[in-house]
């Protein structure tokens, strides 16, 4: 097969563990990816295919992050720090049986990122960053549970919005929602990024090319970076059990980042304007994808 890996004989269990044999489990898949593969397309191993059980796991960690997120949405407003989410997320994440994903990451010192205004990413929670009237702030946070990692964003509106910073807000929730409805399989990846940059892009706002999605489940971070720049008909193609997460960064000025930071870490946009962000986490299904976090 493409990939190296071992396949069962058709009377045999699959590989994938589901206890079905080969012939009613994923043969026709396998036998898809080795065509295409054949044929000069990009394609998943297997190895990143999610299994039925993997899928499992993922939506028990995801049920605990997604409650965080229900946990700060209740919470969050004006007068409140970055560093109070921050307490808010570790204490949640714990009690659910979980950990915060963020916590020691490549040195990252927080359990979540929180990014406001004209952060684009990877804001550091903080007892001086306090949130106020107007603002808008991006919680990002990601969970371990039992091995399985989920990781979805939202945005917050804090009291009254400009009304072009709320239309920022809301075009970049569009475009993930335009992504999640791009998702099948066998199109190309790029398929979804460019059905994510056309809501933004017609709506006059900009995509940030350094930053974007990316494979996950077993692992924080794995292939494939999920580009929302790239051009439909390129990138791999999706097969049933690929897990990504669809989280355009979007400018309301130009795509420019600036990463000069001394902390190493907190991405902000060039041009000083703001800039949101919105992120699920969905699975390629066999006639479509379902969203696991959000």
């Amino acid at each position: 097969m493409y990939d190296g890996m071992d396949s069962p004989d058709r009377n045999d269990k699959c590989w994938c563990g589901s206890g079905k044999k080969y012939k009613k489990c994923h043969l026709a898949i396998d036998e898809k990816l080795d065509l295409l593969f054949r044929e000069g397309k990009e394609v998943f191993p297997r190895s990143l295919l999610k299994t039925s059980a993997d899928i499992e796991g993922i939506k028990a960690s995801a049920e605990v992050n997604i409650g965080v997120l229900d946990h700060v949405a209740e919470r969050i407003g004006a007068g409140v720090s970055t560093e109070q989410v921050d307490q808010w997320i570790y204490d949640y994440t714990v009690a659910h049986g979980g950990i915060p994903a963020d916590l020691g990451y490549e040195g990252f010192p927080k359990s979540v990122c929180t990014s406001i205004n004209d952060v684009v990413c990877h804001g550091i929670p903080s007892p001086d960053d306090i949130l106020r009237d107007g603002d808008i702030v991006n919680v990002d946070c990601s969970t371990i549970k039992d091995g399985y990692f989920s990781d979805s964003s939202r945005m917050f509106c804090i009291g009254q919005v400009d009304p072009e910073v709320k239309r920022l807000v809301e075009v970049t929730h569009d475009a993930v929602k335009a992504g999640v409805a791009a998702v099948k399989p066998w199109i190309h990846l790029g398929d979804v990024s460019a059905a994510v940059n056309k809501v933004v892009t017609d709506a006059g706002f900009s995509v940030v090319v350094e930053f974007g999605g990316h494979g996950i489940g077993l692992e924080f971070h794995e292939d494939p970076f999920v580009s929302f720049v790239a051009k439909a008909g390129t990138g791999p193609v999706l097969a049933p059990g690929v897990c990504f997460t669809i989280e355009p960064m979007v400018n309301m000025g130009n795509a420019a980042i600036d990463m000069s930071d001394p902390n190493g870490w907190t991405v902000r946009t060039k041009d000083g304007k703001p800039s949101a962000q919105w992120e699920v986490q969905v699975v390629v299904t066999e006639d479509g994808c379902e969203v696991l976090s959000w």
